[in-house]
């Protein structure tokens, strides 16, 4: 038999500290956030003493007596959404459950079915939001359709220092309604900032452009916030900063939402739109009791640890440090991002693959994009980070480049001899 201690043998390999992971007793420094969802890092005392609190008083409580919190979270809440936005829908523990309420929304409330979505776009894990997700590999082996949905090229991203491309490089939306939709659009659902895609950081008059077409045609703009939500671009939401242009009708959040990891998702609304019914759309971990304590707390960790000051602050060093290993390595091309959520693209999704693997060795823990099959690195900390950890990083970065260039000629001088 089994010990029946096997799996606490596991875990104990694994201890967070910070935006640190320690495996092993070897200790790394997460570049990635976790899975992003880590905007404090792996650990915070003020979330862990309030869950251990509700764990001894229990963890689960249908959402028929958590309403009450949730509406309590929300007056919160509503000093960083756009204007207008101030209704909630708590009933998710993820972020392709919020993506899925935020589309029901849609179409109950314009009759219509379709989602207009961009290529790169990643909106999910659930058949509906791989769907309408912009990496149609993903689904080459699974059946589901929404009728009248549409992908879109997406613009060329901003780079940093380089100026904002001018409209014309802009897809033609309004060709796409017109030719290409019966008038059965719902909604359009867009990443302020696209993440899984390759870090893309759309140009300004993107999202205007956006917004003043899809108003003309009555099609409702979701902001898919999963993880551009919490502070990750220096202000709480990019709809309300980078992005503000955009005017979204839905903001969707996850991921950072929870603090430290702990899963909780949610759709923010304008009271029109605040039209389901209980039983269209909910789960039976959602609005649960630990999810709903990491969310209050993170609010008001990111207010009196001043979180989004010190993103504001660093993103300077984290931007300018990047483009220094840019201008040293020609293997580091279009370094871009807002506040801690950076990337720049490499020589082939091997090549990233290579440089993910080197950084693990200088224990240094970065990500790709589109699953392998993208060439981007992504650089995201915890919000947490200072000066200090974001000069580690691209310290480690920076070995990592530099052991790759060593190994790349010692190759080519092997091959000529």
């Amino acid at each position: 038999m089994e010990d029946r201690n096997d799996l606490e043998s596991m875990l104990s390999r694994f201890i967070g500290h910070g935006p640190y992971l320690i495996i092993d007793g070897e200790k790394y420094i997460d570049a990635a956030s976790g899975t992003f969802n880590l905007p404090l890092g792996y650990t915070n005392d003020r979330i862990a003493e309030k869950l251990k609190q509700q764990i001894d008083r229990c963890t689960h409580l249908s959402s028929a007596y958590t309403r009450e919190m949730s509406q309590y979270i929300l007056r919160k809440l509503v000093k960083y959404t756009p204007e207008g936005v101030d209704r909630i829908w708590l009933r998710d523990v993820s972020g392709s459950g919020a993506v899925e309420c935020a589309i029901r929304i849609a179409q109950k409330a314009t009759g219509r079915s379709g989602v207009i979505s961009l290529f790169l776009a990643h909106h999910g894990q659930s058949l509906a939001t791989a769907q309408i997700s912009g990496n149609a590999f993903r689904i080459k082996d699974f059946h589901i359709n929404i009728d009248g949905s549409i992908k879109i090229p997406t613009p060329a991203s901003v780079l940093s220092g380089q100026p904002q491309p001018s409209e014309e490089q802009f897809v033609d939306l309004e060709q796409f309604i017109q030719l290409g939709s019966n008038d059965n659009f719902a909604c359009l659902i867009i990443e302020p900032i696209q993440g899984n895609g390759g870090n893309t950081v759309f140009p300004v008059a993107f999202y205007r452009k956006i917004r003043e077409i899809c108003r003309q045609h009555g099609i409702i703009i979701i902001a898919d916030e999963v993880q551009t939500g919490f502070g990750r671009t220096g202000t709480f939401f990019a709809s309300t900063g980078y992005a503000k242009e955009l005017e979204p009708d839905i903001i969707v959040f996850a991921k950072g939402a929870g603090g430290m990891g702990i899963p909780t998702g949610g759709v923010l609304m304008r009271h029109s739109l605040d039209i389901l019914e209980s039983f269209e759309h909910s789960s039976t971990s959602g609005a649960n009791p630990l999810s709903l304590v990491a969310l209050n707390e993170i609010i008001d960790i990111i207010e009196d640890d001043h979180v989004l000051e010190n993103v504001q602050q660093n993103e300077a060093y984290l931007r300018e440090g990047l483009l220094k290993l840019q201008r040293q390595y020609p293997e580091i091309t279009g370094v871009r991002g807002v506040g801690y959520m950076y990337g720049f693209d490499t020589l082939s999704p091997d090549f990233a693959a290579q440089v993910i693997a080197t950084a693990n060795r200088h224990h240094l823990i970065v990500r790709g994009s589109r699953y392998g099959k993208g060439r981007a690195v992504k650089v995201r900390p915890p919000l947490i980070c200072t000066q200090e950890h974001l000069a580690e990083i691209l310290h480690k970065l920076d070995l990592t480049f530099s052991e790759l260039t060593t190994v790349a000629q010692a190759r080519k001088e092997a091959v000529s001899c």
